[in-house]
């Protein structure tokens, strides 16, 4: 029997509906492996007519077969196509995506499926919903019982982790500490061992500040913090750094190391989409699950409008199951 792979819908007023339906259009496959849809079987259909995208979508439920030729749905919602308007989430569409994201977690810890893809949701929905959490990462961790957790954006040049996510910039230096900055680097080592088969990780650590911090003159996180941090880990792979950041991307993106932590958000982001704008892939690192997502947002400038490219979602399937092929092999 072919191994489930869990796609959420995210936000129905998005672009979640029209990048699903693109990708079974596609006619992804991957030997031994069958995408199952969380989400809302009549938004799908209203927006494949409404588009003229093919597939045939079928309901479904955890136990039944998947065929080859259609799209299963195990539909979470039932929500009033007339009520919604492309671009504009509310607390009715925040908390249908919430139920496709609890469902996708629920059957992955039970088995059924084999890992999680994620399509983009509102944060400001999630909220509209009575939900708490910041963003996706946070829900599925808590979810999930997944309590140290990362993200990593994963594309074939470059893998970047953050050691702080969604914080405004002035809070990052306050936030790092030698403890954070020592486990962002050993789960980050665990996992390129177990997700990605590289046998010794040669993960490279970026300064917080300019050159490095220059002996001091420039700040003094890296001699304070970084850099006994990357000495402490040092058992871990070959962990090197704090490096430039205005260096050490390129360094990576040439084969030089297999990641890189970055300090703070767009220090790592900037970056990874410059290269991986269309087919970069979230990776959830430290859950007890496998979980990848698209590296993009709900985009409603162009939700509906038939523009939606689905890029980075087959890549995110195609890597999710790349992370349970090696999980499997190692016995994790």
């Amino acid at each position: 029997m072919k191994r489930l792979l869990g796609i959420t819908m995210g936000c129905p007023v998005g672009i979640g509906p029209e990048i699903i339906l693109r990708f079974f259009a596609t006619g992804w496959s991957l030997p031994g492996y069958a995408p199952v849809v969380l989400g809302d079987i009549g938004v799908l259909r209203h927006t494949a007519a409404m588009l003229g995208l093919p597939g045939e979508l079928v309901a479904w439920q955890p136990g039944m077969a998947v065929g080859s030729d259609t799209i299963p749905v195990y539909s979470l919602s039932d929500l009033p196509q007339q009520e919604l308007v492309w671009g504009r989430p509310d607390a009715m569409t925040g908390k249908a995506m919430a139920s496709y994201v609890e469902a996708a977690v629920r059957l992955t810890m039970q088995g059924v499926l084999a890992g999680i893809v994620t399509c983009p949701i509102s944060k400001k929905a999630l909220q509209l919903a009575g939900y708490s959490y910041p963003g996706h990462t946070e829900m599925l961790a808590e979810l999930s019982g997944g309590h140290r957790y990362l993200m990593m954006m994963v594309g074939s040049r470059l893998r970047v982790v953050l050691a702080t996510i969604h914080e405004p910039l002035r809070r990052v230096s306050e936030l790092l500490t030698r403890e954070r900055v020592s486990e962002c680097l050993r789960i980050t080592a665990a996992a390129l061992r177990s997700d990605f088969g590289v046998a010794r990780p040669r993960i490279a650590v970026a300064a917080l500040n300019p050159h490095g911090g220059e002996q001091g003159m420039f700040g003094s996180e890296e001699e304070e913090i970084i850099g006994p941090a990357i000495h402490s880990c040092a058992v871990e792979g070959e962990v090197s750094g704090p490096w430039p950041p205005d260096t050490v991307f390129y360094r990576a993106a040439t084969g030089d190391f297999d990641a890189v932590v970055a300090m703070y958000h767009d220090q790592g982001l900037i970056p990874f989409k410059l290269l991986h704008f269309k087919d970069g892939v979230n990776v959830t690192l430290g859950l007890p699950l496998v979980r990848t997502s698209v590296d993009h947002g709900t985009a409603y400038d162009i939700a509906g409008q038939g523009r939606a490219d689905c890029a980075s979602l087959a890549a995110a399937a195609s890597l999710a199951a790349e992370i349970v092929d090696h999980r499997t092999q190692r016995g994790s």
